[in-house]
């Protein structure tokens, strides 16, 4: 078993104690990122931040444990970018003018996103100006922001198609939001393509990471595998602007 897998396995035997399963992946975390116990405070935490409370435009993964978070933009007027599973049917955007007033909780689900929100393209999110910070679950992170996620590499391929047409850099923050089993005191490793956090926050505390690597600066096309190109259209989308292919 890889260094990864070992660690995912370990975390996630702790987060089955105190995760929500998911209505359609049940316990298997390797298909889902879950909601937890206290995720509300992490949303409440991140609500009364100077960088949320200044936001125009962020991006939220559709991850279970975020959902309070995607309703609290939505009831604040705030306008987000969220991947559809695995992105292969790209990105939904939300914002307050989509939703009826008293259907903003049902809207934050994956369900009522599809319901509420308009399909983006990569261009029409780049017409959109700097997304303000990213937010998004993990399997595991550890202190010097360095996250894991379900092993897929979705959220690390977003970070880097949005890097790809300007929407974010460097100095974008990346907040992950977990429970404190979660957060592992341990180094490990970085790949190239691994998106870096900012700002751990768990129903416990807020982490402001020491910032030790750098985030991606772009996609490493001999990495992504024609598979994913295959199945996902803002790749395809990305491969066109640049005339790659």
């Amino acid at each position: 078993m890889l260094a990864k897998d070992r660690i995912r396995e370990e975390v996630w035997r702790e987060l089955r104690k105190v995760a929500k399963p998911d209505s359609r992946f049940h316990w298997d975390f390797s298909k889902f990122i879950p909601d937890f116990e206290g995720s509300e405070k992490c949303a409440a935490a991140i609500r009364r931040m100077e960088l949320y409370k200044n936001s125009r435009y962020i991006m939220i993964t559709p991850d279970n444990c975020l959902q309070k978070l995607r309703e609290y933009c939505i009831l604040d007027g705030k306008t987000y970018i969220m991947p559809t599973y695995g992105i292969v049917r790209g990105f939904i955007k939300i914002s307050r003018e989509l939703v009826p007033r008293g259907q903003e909780e049902y809207a934050s689900t994956l369900d009522g996103a599809d319901r509420f929100g308009v399909f983006v393209t990569l261009q029409n999110i780049k017409a959109l100006e700097k997304i303000d910070f990213l937010v998004t679950g993990a399997s595991a992170v550890n202190l010097e922001g360095v996250r894991y996620g379900k092993g897929h590499g979705y959220f690390d391929l977003e970070w880097a198609m949005f890097r790809e047409i300007g929407v974010v850099d460097e100095n974008t923050p990346v907040i992950a939001v977990v429970h404190d089993c979660q957060v592992i005191d341990i180094p490990i490793e970085a790949s190239p393509y691994d998106t870096i956090v900012d700002i751990i926050v768990t129903p416990t505390r807020i982490i402001n990471v020491e910032k030790k690597h750098e985030k991606p600066k772009g996609i490493i096309w001999e990495k992504i595998p024609q598979e994913m190109t295959d199945e996902i259209p803002p790749l395809k989308e990305l491969m066109r602007l640049k005339n790659l292919g």
